[in-house]
């Protein structure tokens, strides 16, 4: 089939547009791609990743079609595709995994080996991996149909609750695995840093996961508001007052039992001078109020090269971080791409049945494709809220 498309162009530094563009082709390079799908996206969602390209923080070239949060019915099968069907309703990992190699096999399709020629680890629309078209666009091809694609069990159903089930995407994977690394568990304290959208999901999923208490810390007043609209405790991070002291009026404790870093590389200073980068703040923080043995999880980006970053050493990744504070309270550290389909399945399901509401506590608000531009520019100010993009007016239908 074929078709006008438009999608999100970086342009470059603060600068994205809604441009036409290529409707996609089940190939790949000069070959046909049987093993893959096109999608009509009904939902595509801005990330915090993005936000990190469209500051000009990384390498990404302009023109790049951004966005790797997708979720769309199937319009066109590949000849190989055997358990997804032109119709079906699925969310897409925005890692791209082949399913073959020794990583897939033993669940780590957030750094598959054969997706990508620069380095282990793809997603669609993004810097250094693999070059695939991103998803902010009205129609996308997703190779690996059958091993990468959740079909919804029920189109009327998914549709009804699509807010909510176009996060399994990313963000609330990602959140999620931020605290099963960390140890999160029944009568647990957590602390979350960063109360954006993925901040927030860590901490719905700190809940989910039977945590006694779940603390937010965060710079921006309105984005602290929606963690404490679903029961978060909250630290104000622009206050002076050392963190741990800050803990104990909540706890009884100046240490939380796991810590999930939901910042990453962008981070600021504590305190009055928060107006001023620290990209190790976050990390040596944890390290603080994390008791000795503790984990912390790292879901939070950090970038091999950063343009932007205030330090030539920061430039390259090389962060000021006290790694002795965390050997010497034994504190174990997990990094890197969360593995979607390692979580998306079950949080389906705790979606399916009522058992989270991610949306509320992520403040979704659907705009329309020719919305974008200011979706982004709103988020880059600080807004407390998660745009998802509606291409064909789907969700508003």
């Amino acid at each position: 089939m074929s078709a006008a498309n438009r999608g999100v162009i970086y342009m470059g530094a603060g600068h994205v547009e809604v441009q036409p563009i290529p409707f996609p082709e089940l190939a790949l390079g000069n070959r046909k791609c049987e093993h893959g799908v096109i999608l009509k996206v009904i939902t595509t969602n801005i990330c915090g990743s993005d936000q990190h390209m469209v500051r000009g923080r990384t390498t990404a070239p302009s023109g790049m079609v951004l966005g790797h949060e997708i979720t769309g019915e199937v319009v066109e099968c590949g000849r190989d595709v055997e358990f997804i069907g032109v119709g079906d309703v699925v969310s897409v990992p925005f890692n791209i995994a082949c399913g073959r190699c020794r990583n897939c096999k033993e669940g780590q399709t957030g750094i598959c080996l054969n997706v990508n020629p620069a380095r282990p680890g793809a997603a669609y629309g993004y810097v250094d991996m693999g070059g695939w078209v991103g998803g902010q666009t009205e129609y996308v091809m997703v190779p690996y149909a059958d091993f990468n694609l959740l079909k919804f069990p029920d189109r009327d159903i998914a549709m009804d609750k699509i807010r909510d089930l176009t996060l399994l995407s990313d963000i609330f994977p990602t959140g999620f695995h931020g605290c099963a690394t960390a140890g999160v568990g029944p009568g647990s304290t957590v602390y979350i840093a960063g109360a954006g959208p993925v901040g927030l999901a860590a901490a719905v999923s700190a809940q989910l996961l039977g945590a006694a208490c779940v603390i937010v810390g965060d710079m921006n007043p309105q984005r602290l508001d929606q963690a404490k609209s679903f029961g978060c405790e909250t630290l104000d991070l622009r206050q002076d007052t050392p963190m741990p002291d800050m803990l104990e009026p909540i706890l009884g404790a100046r240490e939380v039992d796991s810590a999930v870093d939901a910042v990453g590389f962008e981070a600021r200073c504590h305190g009055h001078n928060h107006a001023h980068e620290q990209p190790a703040t976050v990390l040596n923080a944890c390290m603080d109020v994390t008791r000795a043995g503790g984990q912390i999880g790292i879901p939070g980006l950090y970038v091999t090269e950063d343009p932007g970053a205030e330090s030539q050493e920061a430039q390259h990744g090389n962060l000021s971080m006290r790694l002795g504070q965390g050997w010497a309270k034994s504190h174990s550290f997990h990094t890197g791409q969360c593995p979607v389909m390692k979580y998306h399945r079950q949080l389906m399901q705790a979606i399916l049945f009522d058992k989270v509401n991610i949306a509320d506590a992520v403040n979704v608000e659907v705009i329309s494709l020719d919305d974008a531009p200011r979706g982004y520019a709103d988020f880059d100010g600080g807004v407390a809220k998660k745009f998802v993009i509606d291409p064909h007016g789907s969700v508003a239908a």
